[in-house]
């Protein structure tokens, strides 16, 4: 396998490196993650990271099938996947908002906890439903990675994307997870949440924006 990837070193690190700079700035997925870390705790957050590590796999899948280029060559189907996300994150966003006013915020005080698989699917839909990383990935597949790259390598790189993703917000649920992080942000809590909330509204109106 390592004489198989060694004449495309050069195309990996180019991926790697564009995909450091597109994981590590802000947008759903940091957003996501950074309220779960701090409503939930450290084990919600790392189940919502491996939900968006896995989702990166969907990415590549319809880039690798060719279903990215319908996507991409159909206007509508498009604005369609733009439109649910930003339903999705606004939906999300609106009970952010909400949730410690009157008895929402006795519910969540006696809960105070969010499901290992509802984490892990709210990862996996917010990563799932961005345009921006369909865009991006149909970007890499179609600019970045030659088309006479053998599947198997491209394989590869699809398996490095989710692993590198996952880890990275494992490492993020980890730092915004630690004692002394979480406590300052739960003790501006009220605020916290209508910051986050109008953030999430924000990426939505920003998606149909540019959808």
């Amino acid at each position: 396998m390592l004489e198989q990837l060694q004449p495309y070193w050069l195309e990996f690190i180019t991926i790697a490196t564009v995909h450091l700079l597109a994981v590590a700035s802000p947008g759903p997925d940091f957003a996501i993650v950074l309220k779960h870390s701090v409503s939930y705790g450290r084990r919600t957050a790392i189940f919502t990271s491996v939900g968006i590590g896995l989702a990166i796999l969907l990415h590549v899948a319809y880039s690798l099938l060719g279903i990215g280029l319908l996507i991409q060559t159909t206007p509508w189907l498009f604005t369609a996947l733009s439109y649910a996300a930003a339903a999705y994150l606004a939906y999300i966003g609106i009970r952010a908002m909400t949730s410690h006013s009157g008895k929402a915020a006795e519910a969540q005080a006696k809960s105070g906890h969010l499901s290992d698989k509802k984490a892990f699917v709210i990862g996996f839909i917010t990563n799932g439903l961005n345009p921006k990383a369909t865009l991006f990935f149909l970007s890499l597949f179609a600019v970045v990675i030659s088309v006479t790259t053998p599947l198997q390598v491209k394989l590869v790189y699809g398996l490095y994307l989710a692993l590198a993703t996952g880890l990275w917000f494992v490492a993020l649920s980890f730092l915004l997870g630690s004692g002394a992080v979480r406590t300052f942000l739960q003790s501006k809590g009220y605020w916290f949440d209508r910051i986050m909330g109008i953030l999430l509204i924000l990426l939505a109106v920003r998606l149909v924006v540019a959808g």
